[in-house]
């Protein structure tokens, strides 16, 4: 394994106790037995969350198609808070509070800063989003993940959420305490591991995101009790999204950070440039949380130099970070696999790649599907004149479902197939579910976020139980097309639902009923394909990327035609007379 990417894989040191310390089977990394308990849990609560979230998920895709239309409109209102919260929030804060505790202890060979922070951090998250879903389910909170001004929720909702919030910025801080110890106690040396230093860029936007999150949910909550006469909604609406767009962001150094550690654990491949890589994280820190501009383009109390400032510089820096992973990630597994000998033709070392292992496929499927998707409808939706006819419209959620679920769950997920028999030291029932498990999800997320952004072209508004209540945004009614296309979104729908339920079950089985591997190295996901020629020396294949040259150009002419074709629609609606 890389130790540039992972750490260095040491015997325990001195610097635990040898209670309180354990050898990894596998990778002879030192874990920290405080923190793998606590890791533990947040992933089981993070499992917990992403099922009541699944469930939302399946009724608002069944309610959505047309032909089904399941739910009524104060039920699909209610599940869809359900959802969005459950998913955008409490599955993935879970999970990457997780990853935190994973980053600072195991990969830099230290011991976590606080049990006691720990176990705070964990119990206000579990009451705070226990708390929301309570308030939700009572049917006082029906107003969406955003809770836009002045719909008002229950004042337990305001405070789950500010309950739950303040338990990540304590678990983030136990990770800088922790970062603060392995410094001070030097079990590393030189610079921190990429993957650690990626999950520093998420913890470091994560604080900002929290505090916004604090500035604008306390009077809310104050609002709600009836403390304060009124929250002004133009205010809230701005300030909410620095909470709003850069907690994805935080999930983006997250997501990216374990695409490096997948590709390392699956392939053996390291990042071809160190320093451009962390510069690509640093630009997240510095320029991710203007992107969240492209929410408010519509908003006329944001003045038109912000918004050319955030839209046309500010997020293209962003958008630049993530194009460098997108590039160097496949590169790096290039690399690798030409090194072991799969060098023929353009795309033989891409066929020769470890398909069958469930965490190589999962975190590559989530590159693709996040370039493809989220990158390219990104940054065009980001665009002034498309985003004020594209905004309120199905295709923002077809957005952000191909970047947070087809990218950062499916990641994730990827993840899991690592974490379980590395951490928990379980072994998971079924292989040959497991392998198909990321396909089955892939397909089924990107279909239902197809279905989503061409129903969106179509006009099919964003949040609106009932598709046919007013017709198109252009026309007065909607054609075959757009029934078409929410068809493929609850088609979509149901495939993703049906990969969730498989990896829930698949997690949930090993975890709590799995074969034990305590005492031995866990077992291989896949067995090395045969070489098509011998070994390449070392250094001859390090800049020899031929295949990734050629997915980028793909890339671009896709972005390209779909940049243009957006620029194409936007005519034909605004013809000039």
């Amino acid at each position: 394994m890389s130790t540039a990417v992972i750490g260095e894989s040491l015997p325990v040191s001195g610097n635990h106790p040898a209670a309180l310390v354990r050898s990894c089977d596998t990778t002879s990394l030192p874990v920290c037995l405080s923190a793998q308990r606590f890791v533990k849990l947040h992933a089981v609560a993070a499992v917990v969350f992403l099922l009541v979230g699944g469930i939302g998920a399946i009724l608002l895709g069944l309610t959505r198609w047309p032909a089904v239309h399941l739910l009524n409109a104060e039920w699909y209102y209610r599940v869809l808070t359900l959802h969005g919260l459950n998913m955008l929030i409490f599955w993935i804060l879970n999970f990457e509070i997780a990853i935190l505790y994973f980053a600072g202890t195991v990969l830099l060979n230290s011991r976590l800063f606080s049990k006691g922070l720990a176990w705070v951090g964990f119990l206000l998250m579990l009451a705070g989003a226990l708390t929301v879903n309570v308030a939700i389910m009572q049917g006082r909170s029906d107003v969406l993940m955003t809770s836009y001004v002045p719909l008002k929720a229950a004042p337990s909702f305001y405070l789950g959420i500010i309950l739950m919030a303040v338990g990540a910025l304590i678990g983030v801080i136990n990770y800088f305490g922790t970062l603060y110890i392995a410094k001070r106690d030097r079990t590393y040396t030189g610079s921190v591991p990429l993957v650690v230093f990626g999950a520093t860029a998420a913890a470091i936007i994560a604080v900002v995101t929290l505090l916004h999150g604090a500035i604008v949910m306390i009077p809310t909550f104050l609002w709600s009790m009836g403390l304060v006469e009124s929250v002004d909604p133009s205010w809230y609406r701005i300030t909410w999204w620095g909470l709003g767009h850069m907690s994805q962001q935080v999930n983006v150094c997250a997501m990216v950070s374990v695409w490096y550690l997948l590709g390392t654990l699956t392939t053996g491949s390291r990042p071809l440039n160190q320093a451009v890589c962390r510069g690509a994280f640093v630009l997240y820190i510095l320029f991710i949380n203007l992107a969240s501009a492209h929410h408010l383009l519509v908003d006329p109390g944001v003045g038109a130099g912000w918004k050319i400032w955030n839209t046309s510089y500010a997020m293209y820096l962003a958008v630049l970070a993530s194009m460098i992973h997108g590039f160097t990630v496949p590169a790096s597994v290039e690399v690798a696999m030409r090194k072991k000998g799969h060098d023929r033709g353009l795309f033989g070392w891409l066929f020769a790649a470890p398909w069958s292992n469930p965490g190589f496929s999962g975190f590559f499927l989530s590159l693709v599907i996040f370039g493809f998707g989220g990158g390219i409808t990104g940054v065009v939706l980001g665009t002034q004149q498309i985003n004020i006819m594209a905004h309120n419209t199905l295709r923002i959620p077809g957005h952000f479902h191909v970047t947070v679920v087809g990218g950062t769950t499916l990641a994730f997920m990827a993840l899991t197939y690592y974490v379980v028999p590395l951490l928990f030291q379980k072994e998971f029932y079924a292989k040959a579910l497991c392998r198909i498990q990321p396909y089955i999800f892939g397909l089924g997320i990107t279909l239902a976020a197809l279905g989503m952004s061409f129903a969106g072209s179509y006009g099919v508004p964003r949040r609106h139980w009932d598709v046919e209540f007013t017709g198109s945004l252009f026309s007065t009614g909607f054609d075959s097309g757009a029934h078409v296309m929410l068809g493929i979104l609850g088609i979509g729908a149901v495939i993703a639902f049906i990969g969730l339920m498989l990896y829930i079950g698949l997690v949930v089985a090993a975890v709590f009923f799995g074969r034990s591997n305590a005492g031995r190295a866990m077992e291989p996901w896949h067995e090395e394909a045969p070489a098509a020629g011998p070994a390449l020396p070392e250094g001859e294949a390090e800049h020899r990327v031929p295949g990734t040259v050629a997915l980028v150009i793909v890339f671009l002419l896709t972005f390209a035609v779909y940049y243009f074709a957006n620029w194409k629609w936007l005519s034909d609606v605004w013809e000039v007379r």
